[in-house]
């Protein structure tokens, strides 16, 4: 059996609902993701893009495996590297999402290796880091940290 490549828990000020509306409303995926505004039918199958402020698609590339709100949301993940490179093996991020008490939420995100030569690169446990931190603050208070407000005016 496989060990997954990066675990992250946390426990979050929420509800189920307001959690996976952050997760897969653009809207709101820009205020705490760097920018990023996701774009997708959240229908199995379908693909996930991230648009930066700027109206280019990130590199970062997803095709839903499992949406199940407001508990489950699999995703095969990839990086489009551009100039005709070949795109690298997915990944898999499996983000779940239970009731930890009355006003609070437990996001487990698994990213781990599914394809045959894919990896979990050491800056993908770093953004996820940063990007689930700010999720919740801005979940918590409103307001993202600035660490994602940075990559959103840097660009990254």
């Amino acid at each position: 059996m496989r060990r997954p490549s990066f675990v992250y828990v946390l426990y979050i000020a929420t509800t189920p609902e307001k959690l996976w509306s952050a997760l897969t409303d653009g809207k709101l995926t820009r205020e705490y993701w760097g920018g990023r505004q996701v774009e997708s039918d959240w229908k199995q199958g379908s693909p996930v893009l991230w648009r930066k402020l700027n109206g280019q698609h990130d590199a970062g590339r997803a095709r839903v495996v499992e949406s199940t709100p407001p508990q489950t949301l699999v995703l095969d993940w990839t990086s489009d590297p551009g100039n005709g490179a070949p795109v690298p093996p997915a990944t898999r991020v499996t983000f779940t999402i239970q009731p930890a008490g009355p006003k609070n939420v437990k996001l487990t995100v698994v990213h781990d290796e599914n394809e045959p030569g894919s990896a979990v690169e050491e800056s993908a446990r770093q953004g996820w880091a940063a990007i689930l931190s700010s999720l919740k603050t801005y979940l918590e208070t409103g307001e993202a940290l600035d660490i994602s407000k940075r990559f959103a005016a840097e660009g990254n």
